[in-house]
Parts: structure tokens; sequence; C-alpha cells
């Protein structure tokens, strides 16, 4: 799955040149293969290695505090979301509380962080049945609006998030 979404993170990103990956081990950690130098090992590296290179550093954060606040959500996106070391439910959960009064993971813009954390959640996000999308109203809003960004999706399905609901006159 790596490989894919940072396939699909060239393409955003604007990057003609398609780099060549392999993986390692049994978690097949993705690895870049760079012809100028040793190669770089690792979802985040490899990912922000790609936005130097396509000269975005936006998506890596505003200024000291965004920065680590972006490498903060990179790194839950390895540590918690990839390694399966917790459950999804609480994973949905704590992004929900999060998001309560956000837009972005960080900052007033899209970021890197954004970017891999909707290719990472994607899958959970398409498995959830409506009313399970209902409990995570705000991971499902930043979804939504994550998915719409230009370029974002690339390789996945779009997802439907929220039902549109109906009230009667008297709800007005």
């Amino acid at each position: 799955m790596a490989l894919r979404e940072l396939a699909s993170l060239e393409k955003y990103l604007g990057l003609k040149k398609p780099n060549k990956y392999s993986t390692q081990g049994d978690k097949k950690v993705p690895v870049l293969q760079n012809n100028d130098a040793d190669p770089l090992v690792g979802l985040v590296t490899i990912a922000c290695h790609l936005v130097k290179e396509a000269k975005r550093p936006e998506l890596l954060g505003d200024g000291a505090e965004g920065r680590a606040v972006v490498q903060q959500w990179l790194e839950y996106r390895v540590t918690k979301l990839d390694s399966h070391t917790e459950d999804t439910k609480s994973i949905l959960k704590d992004l929900n509380l999060y998001m309560q009064d956000r837009v972005y993971l960080a900052g007033n813009q899209l970021t890197l962080a954004d970017v891999l954390m909707y290719y990472g959640i994607h899958s959970i996000i398409l498995d959830l049945a409506v009313q399970e999308k209902e409990q995570y109203v705000n991971v499902a809003r930043w979804f939504d609006h994550i998915q719409h960004h230009p370029g974002v999706r690339r390789h996945l399905p779009p997802v439907v998030v929220l039902r549109n609901r109906l009230y009667t006159s008297r709800h007005h």
C-alpha cells in the first residue's frame, strides 16, 4: 500500500519522473532507490524527500511549530495507524476529538500530514457503515474535504461520507 501512496503523492506533487521503489522486511517498509546517495527508507522519510524535491515546503508546515505538528501527525500515522498497535475505533475516536474545531491536521492549510493520513485511513472509512461514519462526524467532514482537494485522491475510489438529512419544516 505504501508504494501506491508514494506514487500517488508523486503525481499530486507534479513530479514528472517516477522514482524506483522497493520494500524491505516483513512490514514491507518502502525504500527509495536514490541514484545520488544511499537509499531512503520509510514512508515519512521518502514522502518528506518528495515534497522537498517538488519544492512544496508549505506541505511540511509553516514555522517551527507548524513543522513540528506535521511531523507529529506523520509519526502518528506510522506508529499508530500503520503498525496496527491500536484499535481503529480508538484511532477514529482520537481523530474525531482532535478535528472538532479544525479543518486540517496541522495549521490552516493542507499539509503532508493530511495527505498521508487520508491515504492511511481511506480503507477504514470505506468499510464503515453510514451509521458508524456519523459517530465520527468530524473525521468524516475532514476526510470528505481532503478527498475533494484537487489531485489528492488519485488511485482511491471516492467515499460517500455522510448522507444528506431531510428535516421537516418544524426543525427550522
